[in-house]
């Protein structure tokens, strides 16, 4: 018999913030939702955008470095397989299927959980990027431009 291939990527933003608890054993749990967003065009002609939601747990290491990292708004990545569970509730078998993570990649930058527009995406953090070197390990170039190049002192 051929085996099965169960493994999700979705990207989209966090629904509310992660919620963070412990099972009697110890083990760190992580629940969160991501919303993610299509669009379609319907018969009509026109394009419709569609928001699906999806239940994500995170266990360990893991799901505490979400529960401290993410927030509501926040862009991620999520990778993972699809688990289902069953349980009773009042008298009711209730059953859901959600995405067991292995891995989440933070999208963005701190507090880039703000939207600049209508079509999702993530705010612009307004400080600009500080540059790889600092200005006292810049080369000081002359201007040299009265100066014809010479050819032999090009060491290549």
């Amino acid at each position: 018999m051929a085996r099965s291939f169960n493994q999700v990527i979705l990207m989209g933003n966090l629904t509310r913030d992660p919620e963070l608890r412990q099972t009697p054993n110890g083990q760190s749990v992580c629940s969160f939702s991501l919303a993610l967003n299509r669009s379609y065009k319907a018969t009509d002609g026109n394009w419709t955008e569609v928001t699906d939601y999806v239940d994500i747990v995170a266990w360990g290491p893991l799901g505490e470095r979400v529960g401290q990292y993410l927030t509501k708004g926040r862009p991620c990545l999520v990778n993972g397989r699809l688990q289902s569970r069953s349980w009773e509730q009042d008298g009711q078998k209730r059953s859901k299927v959600e995405v067991n993570a292995n891995d989440v990649t933070f999208l963005g930058g701190p507090g880039d959980n703000a939207r600049d527009d209508d079509e999702g995406a993530p705010a612009r953090a307004s400080k600009p990027t500080p540059s790889a070197k600092s200005k006292k390990d810049d080369a000081a170039i002359e201007d040299i431009s009265d100066e014809p190049i010479n050819l032999d002192d090009i060491p290549f």
